[in-house]
C-alpha cells in the first residue's frame, strides 16, 4: 500500500468516526430548532470558514462542470442532511446511524450504473441482501417499541441513497481543483437549494433560538468540523481510494453512533436492533471481501441470465 493509498484511509476513517457523533449533535439541536434551520446554519457556519480558509476561486471549464457542483450540493448537502435531520425528528438517533449502514452497497449500485471503473459484482449482490434484511429488523424494532413510525424510517433510508449519488458525482469532478474550494463551492449550491425550503417553512435565518451554551457548541461542532472539515477530508478520500472503498468505511458509523446515542443520550437499544446492525455490518463485508464462494466473487453480468 502506497503513502498516498494508507493516507486516504487514516483520513477516512477520520471522517467517519466523526460523522457517527453528529446524530447525537443534531438530536439535540431539533429541540430547538426545524431540521431545516440545522441545515442552514451548519452550513452557512462551514461555507464562511471555508472561504477564510481560503478565499481564492478557480476557473470552471463550463456549464457542464457548473451543474456538477448543483448536482453535489442538492444531492450531498440539501437533500442528504435535509432527509436526515427530518428523519430524526420521528426516529430514535440509534436508527438513523445504523440505516446509515447502508451507504456503501447504495453506493456500490449507483457506481454500477454510472461510472466506468466501479463496478457491480455478485460479491456486492448478496451483501446487499444481507444488509437489506438488516435494514428490515432496525425499522421493525422501530414498531416493536412502539415510539416511532414508518416514515422516519423511510427518511433515514433515503439519506443514504442521495448521499451515494453524491460520492458518484464528486468521483466525476476534476480533481485540478484545490479541495478546500471544491467543498466550498458544493456548500454554495446546497446553500443556495435550501433557501427555498427555508421560506417556504417560515425558518429563522438568524439563530435566535440558539440560546445556550450546549446548543452553541453543538451547531459549531456540525458546521466547524462535521462539515468544513469532514467534507474537505470525504472529498479527498474519495479522490484518493475511489468512491467503493471510501464509502465501505462507513460501516463504523452505525457502531459510533449506537454508543454515542447510549452513553449521551441514554436511549435503549433492544436485541433485535442490534441483530439487524449486525446483519448491516456483515453485508458490507461481503460486499467489500466477498466470501470463499467462487460464484459470489464473480463480477456481475446480465448475459449470465439470459
Amino acid at each position: 500500500m502506497s503513502g498516498r493509498t494508507l493516507y486516504g484511509h487514516l483520513i477516512t476513517l477520520l471522517t467517519v468516526s466523526i460523522w457517527g457523533t453528529t446524530f447525537v449533535s443534531t438530536k439535540i439541536l431539533l429541540e430547538k430548532l426545524t431540521p431545516v434551520e440545522i441545515l442552514f446554519y451548519r452550513f452557512i457556519i462551514g461555507y464562511f470558514a471555508l472561504f477564510l480558509l481560503y478565499p481564492k476561486t478557480h476557473k470552471i471549464k463550463g456549464p457542464k462542470e457548473e451543474l456538477l457542483f448543483f448536482g453535489l450540493g442538492l444531492s450531498g448537502v440539501s437533500l442528504y442532511f435535509l432527509l436526515e435531520n427530518t428523519a430524526l425528528q420521528f426516529t430514535l438517533a440509534t436508527n438513523v446511524g445504523l440505516l446509515s449502514g447502508t451507504v456503501p452497497i447504495l453506493t456500490a449500485i449507483v457506481s454500477h450504473f454510472f461510472t466506468n471503473d466501479e463496478k457491480f459484482s455478485r460479491k456486492l449482490f448478496g451483501g446487499f441482501l444481507v444488509a437489506f434484511a438488516g435494514t428490515a429488523m432496525v425499522i421493525f424494532n422501530a414498531h416493536v417499541v412502539l415510539k416511532l413510525n414508518f416514515l422516519g424510517d423511510f427518511l433515514a433510508l433515503m439519506a443514504p441513497l442521495a448521499w451515494a449519488f453524491y460520492s458518484v458525482l464528486l468521483k466525476k469532478l476534476d480533481h485540478r481543483h484545490n479541495p478546500v474550494f471544491v467543498t466550498r463551492k458544493i456548500f454554495f449550491y446546497g446553500l443556495i437549494t435550501v433557501i427555498p425550503i427555508m421560506i417556504v417553512r417560515g425558518g429563522d435565518f438568524i439563530p435566535v433560538k440558539v440560546i445556550s451554551l450546549q446548543q452553541i457548541l453543538n451547531i459549531g461542532f456540525l458546521g466547524l468540523v462535521a462539515s468544513a472539515l469532514c467534507f474537505v477530508t470525504w472529498n479527498k478520500a474519495v479522490e484518493l481510494i475511489g468512491t467503493i472503498k471510501a464509502s465501505n468505511y462507513i460501516y463504523l458509523v452505525p457502531l459510533i453512533s449506537m454508543v454515542t446515542s447510549i452513553l449521551v443520550l441514554n436511549e435503549s437499544v433492544t436485541s433485535l436492533a442490534v441483530a439487524g446492525g449486525f446483519l448491516i455490518l456483515t453485508g458490507v463485508y461481503i460486499s467489500e471481501r466477498g466470501l470463499k464462494v467462487e460464484w459470489l466473487n464473480k463480477p456481475f453480468s446480465y448475459t449470465d441470465y439470459k
